[in-house]
Parts: structure tokens; C-alpha cells; sequence
């Protein structure tokens, strides 16, 4: 069974001490705990960096290696072609995953690079989301086979 991704990009690495206010006080690692929890089953590959090239190494193993892709680019969102170019090759469905509503903040993270591929957009669920946005994308990849 090919696992799914779940790839989280910039400053993720400081949940639930970053800006607690609009990204809550669940931590990374709680948050990769639902993840694995959410897929039952389905193996996951749970990755975080600061890196823009990490991150698009990692769609690219995911393109051979997965079944699916949760995204939550971060800061790369706004500002990768680079990133959106990688996820245009992968086959499989992808869902971009923000913790805030990105449409309630700042004009600057409203245009997403990312949504140009995403077969599906989550935002604004908290941390916890990440449950619902592997549920949705299980049924994707099962709906595919």
C-alpha cells in the first residue's frame, strides 16, 4: 500500500509556540500523532522543513513513492513556482492544507501558487484540521482506485 504524504513547509516547526493566537498551541509532533491516527491503516511520510528545496525533494519522491499528497507549504504557498512545478508532475490527488483562514489575514496570503494544482483547498480548521484534511484525501485516493 503506498502511504500518503503529509509535507509541511516553513516555521511549522514552531507550532504551538508561534503565534499562538492564529496557529493554536498544538505542536508539530501532536499534529503528525493525528496524522498517523487519521490514516489508520494507510502509512504516512510526515515531513517539516525550513527548506524550499527539502520540500520539493520530497514531492518528488513522493511522485514515485505516494498515493497522495496533504500540503500545508507554509510561506511557500505565496511564493513557489518552483513548488507548484513539482506538484503539477504528481499524479495522484493533493490537498493544500492551511492551519488559519489565509482569506482572513493579509492581502499578501491570498494568491497561492499551490491552489493551482491542489485537487482541494483547507484553511482556517486549526491544527486539528490535519484529521479532516487526511479523511478527505483516503476517500480521494480510494475514489481514484
Amino acid at each position: 500500500m503506498k502511504p500518503i504524504y503529509v509535507l509541511n513547509g516553513p516555521n511549522l516547526n514552531r507550532l504551538g509556540k508561534r503565534e499562538p493566537a492564529i496557529y493554536g498551541t498544538t505542536t508539530l509532533a501532536e499534529v503528525e500523532q493525528i496524522c498517523r491516527s487519521a490514516a489508520g491503516d494507510r502509512p504516512v511520510v510526515f515531513h517539516q522543513t525550513n527548506s524550499e528545496e527539502k520540500l520539493i525533494d520530497w514531492v518528488h519522491e513522493a511522485i514515485d513513492e505516494g498515493a497522495g499528497i496533504l500540503i500545508n507549504p507554509a510561506a511557500f504557498t505565496f511564493t513557489s513556482i518552483a513548488l507548484l512545478d513539482a506538484l503539477k508532475m504528481f499524479e495522484g490527488p493533493v490537498i493544500e492544507f492551511h492551519i488559519s483562514n489565509v482569506h482572513r489575514r493579509e492581502a499578501i496570503y491570498h494568491r497561492s501558487y499551490v491552489s493551482m494544482r491542489a485537487d482541494a483547498v483547507m484553511a482556517g480548521l486549526g491544527a486539528t484540521g490535519y484529521a479532516t484534511g487526511i479523511a478527505a484525501l483516503l476517500n480521494m485516493i480510494e475514489s481514484r482506485s
